[in-house]
């Protein structure tokens, strides 16, 4: 059962140093050809790229953990992101922070309630502007998957 009491939990901010290489790698994984991500001394980071955000934060920088999702009925249901300029080039490094901003349940289409939660997660540049926000939904269903379902 999910802890609607992790709404407005905030993890401890920390940095994200956006690197050349890390551009071209993560381009390379996803199959892009794009040559502003793959040749570029300032390249340009990828839309999704933030997401290697996971690799970076420590784990008091996640609040996740205290939604308390069951594992085995837990999935990432929808990522979103909003930029608010530019995409962050190699060379940026972004404080991130990251929080619980809501709970909420829905009736399933299969019966059963569906708990959803979202974590939202900033990127500030080091002036203190806003560079990019990701929206990340959860959900857990009411019981576990069977095989004859």
């Amino acid at each position: 059962m999910a802890n609607a009491d992790a709404v407005g939990i905030e993890g401890k901010t920390y940095d994200l140093d956006v690197e050349r290489g890390k551009i071209r790698e993560f381009a390379v994984a996803t199959y892009s050809s794009n040559p502003d991500y793959l040749a570029r001394e300032d390249a340009v980071s990828p839309p999704t790229f933030l997401t290697t955000t996971n690799f970076w934060a420590p784990p008091e920088g996640n609040p996740w953990n205290a939604v308390e999702f069951d594992g085995k009925r837990g999935l990432h249901a929808e990522q979103q992101y909003e930029f608010y300029g530019p995409p962050p080039k190699a060379g940026t490094r972004l404080r991130c922070t990251s929080r619980i901003t809501d709970v909420y349940t829905k009736q399933g289409r299969r019966g059963g309630k569906l708990t959803f939660a979202v974590m939202v997660t900033d990127f500030v540049d080091e002036t203190g502007t806003l560079v990019a926000r990701a929206i990340m939904t959860g959900v857990e269903t009411a019981r576990p998957a069977t095989e004859d379902a």
